[in-house]
């Protein structure tokens, strides 16, 4: 029996008229939710989805996604999140790369998922807010099928959720995420036994970070597996999270940096009620310090939290509990934090060999949180596993404490606002430009977004193009927040013997001296 798959189930037996979810002007209760996911469980069966195949959404933040979700979960299907915000291009590949043979979506994103329909391979197509192809809309479909209490025998290797990251060679990697790494993930907090990880029958937690991140899936999650009650945004609106967090009296909120950083500069923050909040884990790139120690002072009653994570780790691995933050700062604020209790980490040198306190290396994981490994990419998995450990990418050191600092990066990866933007598919992109010779794409500071993508441009002999005209054509060929927002123009590279760009000499030029480099 899986532990996910009951999590609506137990809080129907416990608190059924319990407000589970709120969404604009609806709310529904624990039994209402169970209710909804086992109708789904009937209409997925017969649309012939079983245990095994994958359902996608493609949409803002929204209930619906929920009910799918953990339909699927009963079922033993697996739920594919795909981000709202990619280009057809994008989004064909993953939904043909992941085999989903139903897509249910919304009406402002329609036309991308029809753009894709037939290359993709879609059998089904339905919409949340409205009728489509003699379907009547998502709730109301469910409504003309009886309700299934029927879960499917579930092996925590079992793949409950495929989430794409970036690519670092142009395509993104479908991450395996498991009944049982799921599971893991979710009873850390319980492991570890600490006042700000409990979750009380009175938590109302705020699910405004996207669901087609582990950032959203695993928190709307972690809120009905602790019996809470989760309000949706649709998106990250800042004057909508303001009024959320006091109409709602909002407990929890989990927020990447650049979320926090646009709340402390709207001008509705200024004489708002903050004093709900019980716990504000944060995450996702790093953090100023100016930025945190602002934060804190404006949440008074909130224990920060810092979580370091990745999708590929069913979420967060290492954490900062509230003891070592402080309005003044304190050294361990710079770092990462310690790791949760399931799980083990080495610091390994380029010789393979671990290394020492205070020494950088590469940050290895094992641990039951990490995926199964990426779909269908056996050459992939053979890079990211060594014997049992997971390779993040990320260069890292261990204090005498074993708490984690972030040094740099090993992957060639930008973080923008909580997004991952890996160069290649930048870099990709702006070759098919005729007037491009050569190209590199960097993160350089950016005061709003943490790392802004800068791309560094050569054109061919004889070719012009303007700035803006070349970032329009990126947009033509993936999304939006990948392109670059700014570009110079160089006559070369700089390059080493062996042909690679020397990134790290570009980045000197944008980054001062001291200042973190990995976003």
């Amino acid at each position: 029996m899986s532990m996910i798959a009951e999590m609506v189930a137990r809080g129907a037996a416990a608190t059924p008229q319990k407000t589970a979810l709120i969404q604009d002007d609806e709310a529904l209760d624990y039994a209402t939710l169970h209710d909804l996911t086992r109708r789904c469980v009937a209409a997925l069966k017969a649309s012939g989805i079983g245990k095994g195949d994958r359902v996608a959404f493609l949409g803002l933040n929204h209930i619906d996604y929920v009910i799918l979700l953990i339909a699927a979960l009963r079922l033993g299907a697996v739920t594919v999140a795909v981000n709202w915000r990619l280009v057809p291009r994008e989004i064909a590949y993953i939904v043909q790369d992941a085999g989903a043979r139903l897509l249910l979506t919304q009406s402002a994103v329609l036309d991308n998922a029809l753009a894709v329909r037939g290359e993709a391979g879609l059998e089904t197509i339905l919409l949340s807010d409205g009728a489509f192809e003699g379907r009547h809309d998502f709730r109301t479909w469910l409504q003309g099928f009886a309700a299934d209490d029927s879960v499917a025998a579930l092996d925590p290797a079992d793949v409950a959720v495929q989430l794409y990251t970036s690519g670092t060679t142009g395509h993104p990697k479908g991450a395996l995420l498991t009944h049982g790494s799921l599971t893991a993930s979710l009873s850390q907090g319980r492991k570890i036994g600490e006042d700000w990880a409990a979750w009380w029958p009175s938590d109302v937690s705020l699910v405004a970070m996207p669901l087609f991140h582990i950032g959203g899936t695993a928190w709307v999650m972690q809120t009905l597996n602790g019996g809470g009650t989760g309000v949706i945004l649709a998106q990250p609106d800042i004057a909508a999270i303001i009024a959320t967090v006091q109409q709602h009296g909002i407990t929890k909120m989990f927020a990447v940096p650049a979320v926090l950083n646009m709340i402390l500069n709207h001008p509705d923050a200024a004489g708002a009620d903050f004093s709900s909040m019980r716990v504000l884990p944060y995450g996702a790139s790093p953090i100023p310090l100016d930025v945190l120690s602002r934060s804190m002072q404006m949440f008074p009653n909130a224990e920060f939290v810092q979580m370091y994570g990745a999708t590929e780790t069913s979420g967060t691995i290492v954490y900062l509990p509230p003891e070592d933050h402080d309005v003044a700062g304190t050294p361990r604020m710079k770092g990462c934090g310690k790791p949760f209790p399931d799980v083990e980490l080495r610091i390994v040198g380029e010789d393979g060999q671990d290394r020492a306190p205070g020494e950088v290396g590469e940050v290895w994981v094992r641990a039951p949180l990490v995926m199964a490994g990426y779909h269908n990419l056996p050459e992939a998995n053979a890079s990211a596993f060594v014997q049992g450990w997971y390779r993040t990418g990320d260069a890292a050191y261990r204090d005498a404490d074993g708490y984690l600092y972030l040094y740099d990066r090993v992957k060639d990866m930008i973080v923008s606002g909580g997004e991952n933007i890996y160069p290649a598919e930048v870099e990709n992109a702006l070759h098919h430009h005729p007037a491009v010779r050569d190209c590199a794409v960097i993160g350089v500071p950016d005061p709003r977004w943490g790392e802004a993508v800068k791309a560094i441009v050569v054109l061919k002999d004889g070719e012009a193009v303007e700035a803006d005209a070349l970032i329009a054509f990126a947009r033509t060929h993936i999304a939006g927040f990948k392109c670059p927002k700014s570009v110079d123009f160089v006559s070369e590279l700089p390059r080493n013997p062996s042909g690679k760009i020397f990134k790290k000499e570009l980045r000197k030029l944008y980054w001062q001296e001291g200042e973190r480099q990995i976003g």
